[in-house]
């Protein structure tokens, strides 16, 4: 897919973030945009900005997590433009905790956005991806989707099941002969505020927002910054796209160490104190 005039583009989780980054870069290119998030007003506000570069963009309130909905979602996205070019299953949630504190409800929520909510994405607009004759689909996993972290137990299985299921799904198309780019995304940490507005960050307000400022420390890209990755691997058809040097050490770091990472960065969490920060 080398441009993006006259392309319909949906992207879930638009409302802030990546998701309105990657809006706003795909309206300066040309792009027709269908817009999703649960945050209403923020999916408004992205509308509004594509609207002001001159793109067609219309805003939808869409829960990934219900499976009905994608899939209504999907039918009107039909309705209003005919067809479906670029699918970016981009929404998503954080969680902070151990398997052993963890509640099954938080563990429920994070795994119905993170990994099924992507799961009905790609279900729901695949056959029209298929019909486009144009096609591609990028879904959004993480470094978490390429080494295990403490704390992070759920968000991890989440990402690493959207990487296992996207590179499936990009084999399929290959076999099947479809012209279906398939992507996965992997963003180290991003300037968002997907902490902020996780799980587990804190008991209080003031520590979920102190757990917001030392994710805004280390996070290394801005949303702008991975929205011209994720597009550039769009353009590309690369089979992974890794965001930022952090990305690429969390690549490297189990193809050069193997699965004895996990006790190497144990260890170097206990020494450190890490460990006794965990939620």
């Amino acid at each position: 897919m080398k441009s993006f005039e006259g392309k319909v583009a949906v992207v879930t989780g638009a409302g802030s973030g990546i998701g309105r980054a990657l809006a706003e870069n795909l309206a300066g290119r040309g792009a027709v945009l269908a817009l999703s998030d649960v945050d209403e007003s923020g999916v408004a506000e992205t509308v509004a900005r594509c609207e002001k570069a001159g793109a067609k963009a219309v805003g939808y309130r869409l829960d990934v997590a219900d499976r009905d909905a994608v899939y209504a979602h999907a039918d009107e996205v039909i309705a209003e433009f005919g067809k479906v070019n670029v699918v970016v299953n981009n929404a998503g949630v954080s969680l902070s905790a151990t398997v052993e504190d963890m509640s099954w409800d938080d563990f429920e929520w994070l795994m119905n956005i993170d990994f099924w909510g992507v799961a009905y994405g790609t279900k729901a607009f695949l056959p029209h991806l298929i019909a486009s004759g144009d096609g591609h689909i990028a879904n959004v996993s993480s470094v978490f989707g390429l080494m295990g972290i403490p704390s992070q137990s759920a968000y991890n299985a989440a990402k690493f099941a959207v990487r296992g299921f996207t590179e499936s799904l990009r084999q399929e198309m290959i076999i099947a002969g479809h012209n279906v780019g398939v992507t996965c995304v992997h963003p180290g940490g991003i300037k968002t505020n997907i902490v902020v507005n996780g799980r587990g960050a804190g008991a209080t307000d003031e520590e979920v927002a102190e757990a917001g400022r030392q994710f805004d420390k280390i996070a290394m890209t801005s949303a702008e910054g991975a929205a011209k990755a994720i597009v550039r691997g769009i353009r590309r058809n690369a089979p992974r796209v890794l965001i930022g040097a952090d990305a690429r050490f969390f690549d490297a770091v189990p193809r050069v160490i193997g699965p004895r990472y996990e006790d190497i960065a144990g260890r170097l969490a206990k020494l450190s104190g890490a460990a006794d920060k965990l939620p």
